[in-house]
């Protein structure tokens, strides 16, 4: 038992997941590669499909980093807490001394950093494959660093509704989809207005509103479902 006083904090508990987490991807690093190579897939095939045709490429290359952005995220979203299912850590999760939605929002931030983050530094080589203007750039990856961790969050209160679900993979997918929809119109629709000459502001502070209600209210519908399945 842990004496009384010496529960470890929020931090402390924090890095410890992380570490934990880090060191098992780097044994699956094959794996933690894929959705980036999923990404550059279909942006290299959605280049060669275009050919020449540059100037269509430009008009509609923003929202197809979106999209491959979010669909590579999907990759992940499945594994998010099921290893932790098989082996018995997520019940300890719900023993621990600090709250379950602090573990879940530490876990998703960190399939956040490992995901969409890779993709997002990438971004201005996939720009110029697509023949994005650069004036675009700042917008795009503003609304990426906004967007897709709202994109992480909600995934995670699916993953955790179907942790005890075998093969899961396309329910996830198709429970997902339509909730990640106002984030991607947001997203490339900012990208899209100020290819218009419009002011790109009202979706990015719509993006920014997102962002803190899924900070606030995810890790605490994750956390609950992560109950719900465990009962």
């Amino acid at each position: 038992m842990i004496a009384p006083g010496t529960e470890p904090g929020l931090w402390q508990t924090a890095c410890a997941l992380v570490t934990r987490d880090l060191r098992l991807l780097w044994r699956r690093r094959g794996d933690a590669l894929q959705p980036l190579l999923f990404a550059l897939l279909v942006v290299v095939l959605f280049a060669l499909a275009l050919g020449r045709e540059s100037s269509l490429m430009g008009q509609v290359g923003a929202a197809v980093l979106w999209l491959a952005v979010l669909l590579a995220g999907q990759l992940a979203l499945d594994s998010l807490f099921r290893s932790d299912a098989e082996d018995g850590s997520l019940e300890q999760w719900l023993l621990a001394p600090v709250p379950l939605a602090w573990l879940v929002l530490v876990r998703v931030l960190l399939h956040w950093a490992t995901t969409a983050l890779p993709l997002i530094a990438i971004t201005p080589l996939l720009v110029e494959m697509l023949h994005v203007p650069h004036d675009q750039l700042p917008i795009l990856l503003a609304s990426l660093l906004l967007g897709t961790p709202v994109l992480s969050l909600i995934g995670g209160v699916v993953a955790a509704l179907t942790v005890s679900i075998r093969r899961s993979g396309i329910l996830v997918a198709l429970l997902a989809l339509p909730l990640y929809v106002p984030v991607l119109v947001f997203g490339a629709g900012s990208v899209g207005a100020a290819a218009r000459g419009q002011d790109p502001v009202g979706a990015l502070l719509l993006l920014a509103a997102g962002l803190v209600v899924a900070l606030v209210l995810a890790p605490l519908a994750t956390a609950a479902a992560i109950r719900i399945s465990l009962s």
